[in-house]
C-alpha cells in the first residue's frame, strides 16, 4: 500500500488542495465580500475555480480524487491562485504525478561511507551527523551526542530526530520553542511522504506518531510542507545553557538519500562560547559518546 493511501486516504492531491484553499483568506486574493455566509474557512470551490481559470466541476473532481493526473499549466494556475510557497508548489507537482516518484533506495542507503565517517570524526569543533530522508540518525560525532542526545545509548529504531522530538521528554525539553521546531519536523516529513509514497518505513513512523501524539495528528492534517534549508535553532541545554546555532544541511553525492547536518554558532557570539564550552566538556575522557564507527576511527589514530 502506498504511503499516501496510509496517511491521506489515497487522495493526497485533493486533501492538499482543500487544506490550502481553507488556509487562504479571500481578502488576500482581492475577492470582494459578497455578503453570503461562509460555511467553511478560506476560499470556496467556485472562487478557486475562478482564480485558477478552470471549471468548478474540475475542482470538485480534483478534490474528490476522481482526477489524478493534471497538466502543468493547470497546476501552475492553481498554485498561483492558492499563493503557494515554493516548497508547497513543488509538493503540489509531486503528489499530482507530474514528476516521477523518486526510486526507493536500496538497503545499502543506510550505510555511511567510511570517508564520511572519517570527516565526522575530524569535525572536533562542529557537532555533526548523517541523516537519511526520514531523519534517522545514521552516524554522529561526539559534539552531536553532547548537544542533542546520547545516540549510542538508543536502540537503532529510536535514533530518529522526528520521533525523539515528539516522543522523548528530554529531547523535547532541549527546544526553546518546541512547537515551532515540531511543526517544522512535520512539514519536512510531509514533503518526504509526497516524494516517496511507497516508503513503508516512513509510513510506519507517521503511523506511530499519529497514534501516540495529538499535536502530530493535528499538524499532519494541516498539510504544511517544507524542503531542506538553512535555519537557526535555540536550545536550552542542561550543560551549555541557552545556545542558538545555525543548522546547515549538505547533500551526500555518493548517497542521494543521505545528508550531512552541521551545527555552527555565529562568530564571537555568546552561543559560540557556549558551544566551545560544551565541546570541551564532551571531550573529557568519560564522555566518549561517538557512534561506534566514529569511535573506531579515533582508535586508529
Amino acid at each position: 500500500m502506498d504511503l499516501q493511501d496510509n496517511a491521506s486516504g489515497g487522495n493526497e492531491l485533493g486533501n492538499f488542495l482543500r487544506s490550502r484553499r481553507a488556509a487562504l483568506d479571500p481578502h488576500q486574493v482581492g475577492l470582494p465580500d459578497d455578503g453570503r455566509p461562509r460555511r467553511v474557512p478560506g476560499l470556496r470551490r467556485e472562487e478557486l475555480a475562478q482564480l485558477g481559470h478552470v471549471s468548478i466541476d474540475y475542482i470538485v473532481r480534483l478534490e474528490q480524487g476522481r482526477t489524478r493526473r493534471v497538466s502543468r499549466p493547470v497546476l501552475d494556475a492553481l498554485a498561483d491562485a492558492l499563493q503557494l510557497a515554493p516548497d508547497e508548489r513543488a509538493y503540489l507537482f509531486t503528489v499530482a504525478d507530474v514528476t516521477p516518484s523518486a526510486p526507493t533506495p536500496r538497503p545499502g542507503g543506510q550505510q555511511v561511507d567510511p570517508h564520511l565517517q572519517q570527516l565526522l570524526s575530524t569535525m572536533h569543533d562542529i557537532p555533526a551527523m548523517v541523516l537519511n530522508r526520514r531523519m534517522d540518525v545514521l552516524a554522529w560525532n561526539r559534539g552531536a551526542a553532547a548537544l542533542l542526545a546520547d545516540f549510542g545509548a538508543l536502540a537503532p529504531a529510536e535514533r530518529n530526530l522526528i520521533r525523539l522530538t515528539f516522543l522523548d521528554d528530554a529531547y523535547r525539553a532541549l527546544y526553546a520553542d518546541w512547537p515551532r521546531a515540531a511543526r517544522e519536523c512535520v512539514a519536512v516529513l510531509r514533503m518526504e511522504a509526497g516524494r516517496h509514497p511507497k516508503d513503508q518505513a516512513l509510513a510506519t513512523l507517521i503511523g506511530e506518531l499519529s497514534l501516540r501524539d495529538p499535536d502530530f495528528r493535528t499538524w499532519w492534517a494541516g498539510h504544511r510542507v517544507r524542503g531542506p534549508r538553512r535555519l537557526a535553532k535555540t536550545y536550552l541545554h542542561p550543560v551549555a545553557g541557552s545556545i542558538t546555532l545555525d543548522v546547515q544541511q549538505f547533500s551526500v553525492d555518493t548517497q542521494p538519500d543521505q545528508q550531512l547536518v552541521a551545527y555552527t554558532a555565529p562568530p564571537d557570539s555568546p552561543s559560540q562560547e557556549a558551544l566551545r564550552f560544551l565541546l570541551q566538556w564532551a571531550a573529557r575522557p568519560d564522555r566518549a559518546n561517538d557512534s561506534p564507527a566514529t569511535q573506531d576511527n579515533h582508535r586508529r589514530k
